[in-house]
């Protein structure tokens, strides 16, 4: 159980083939990083670079537990957290290459990408418990990037990325997921998303790589209804797969791989987006690498991952959504992955 003495910390994985690590950095009052120190998940990653998701390392919504997933032993870890540190619960069998998880009042689903399908558990005193009959198994060819729940937990959400759909499911109240609904991704190759507190929808695209042609759409949802609002809003970068809300949800920050840049989207009330500034902060400058991203939970600081330059890259948040960098910390593993911050 979390206490008031728990520590803030940055999480992320090693992915490594032969032991998957969950390394575990401490923040400082000003957002610096030390560590990191690693902690056994139990599984195994798949052990290569740039792993294909966003949401395999994700702490729960109460904030006293995090997920892994463990992509190459097909299983997912739990982690109680705690004021001494991450305390390992042990690992759940669940499909074939798990790498995105989520949950929303107890209820996880994982998604399995090497047979594409999402599959439901139960959050017990003994670790995650299978709920029987949930899996569903993905359009073949969907190539799925991630799963989330909406804010309420009325829908679970994937976005298909060779399909360039956004498919949602209903959760009904025994936590098993009804027909799915399917909604046209208003561009090309939907990756990561992100909502806001009232249900607003925000898809990145990474339009299959192309140079220049990274963007951003939003949608309004109501239970499986996803309806699009801004459609496709550039960011002129490359390579954009990552998304995160700020705490007033007022902004939207997304990770372009291709050029190192960190872009932010200000979000209308109506749920609309325009593009803030396509720069708002930078890890290298033209190098490749930024992916994985969190703020944390009070909003003051945004970490995101360079899984080429194997560091933890950091700003500060400041007023309308500024970002002023504070550091990096490193030597972390090539196959380093995720990123959840307490």
């Amino acid at each position: 159980m979390r206490t008031d003495s728990a520590p803030t910390a940055v999480y992320v994985q090693s992915n490594e083939r032969d032991s998957n690590q969950l390394l575990v950095f401490r923040t400082s009052p000003n957002g610096a990083l030390s560590g990191p120190g690693p902690v056994e998940t139990g599984g195994a990653g798949d052990g290569v670079a740039h792993l294909a998701s966003q949401g395999c390392t994700t702490l729960t919504g109460d904030g006293r537990s995090l997920l892994v997933t463990n992509a190459g032993s097909d299983d997912v870890s739990l982690f109680g957290i705690d004021g001494e540190g991450p305390l390992a619960m042990g690992t759940t069998s669940t499909g074939s290459a798990p790498k995105s998880v989520a949950e929303h009042d107890g209820l996880v689903y994982v998604l399995n990408t090497g047979d594409p399908s999402v599959c439901g558990f139960r959050m017990g005193v003994a670790g995650l418990e299978p709920l029987a009959d949930s899996t569903r198994p993905l359009a073949e060819g969907a190539d799925p990037a991630q799963v989330g729940f909406t804010p309420d937990g009325s829908a679970l959400v994937v976005t298909e990325r060779m399909a360039n759909a956004i498919v949602s499911y209903p959760v009904g109240s025994d936590g098993l997921l009804g027909d799915p609904r399917t909604q046209s991704s208003s561009g090309q190759t939907p990756y990561g998303f992100a909502f806001t507190d009232d249900g607003t929808l925000l898809v990145v695209e990474a339009f299959g790589a192309a140079k220049g042609k990274a963007a951003t759409s939003s949608y309004a949802t109501s239970g499986i209804d996803v309806t699009p609002l801004s459609a496709s809003v550039g960011n002129g970068r490359s390579e954009v797969c990552w998304a995160v809300v700020s705490d007033d949800n007022r902004y939207l920050y997304t990770t372009n791989f291709a050029d190192s840049g960190v872009s932010r989207y200000a979000i209308a009330d109506d749920g609309s987006l325009t593009l803030d500034d396509p720069t708002a902060g930078v890890g290298i400058e033209g190098r490749p690498g930024l992916r994985d991203e969190a703020l944390t939970p009070d909003g003051r600081f945004l970490y995101a991952l360079d899984a080429d330059s194997c560091q933890v890259f950091g700003w500060s948040v400041g007023a309308g959504g500024t970002l002023s960098a504070i550091g990096s910390w490193g030597e972390l593993p090539a196959t380093v992955a995720g990123l959840a911050a307490a």
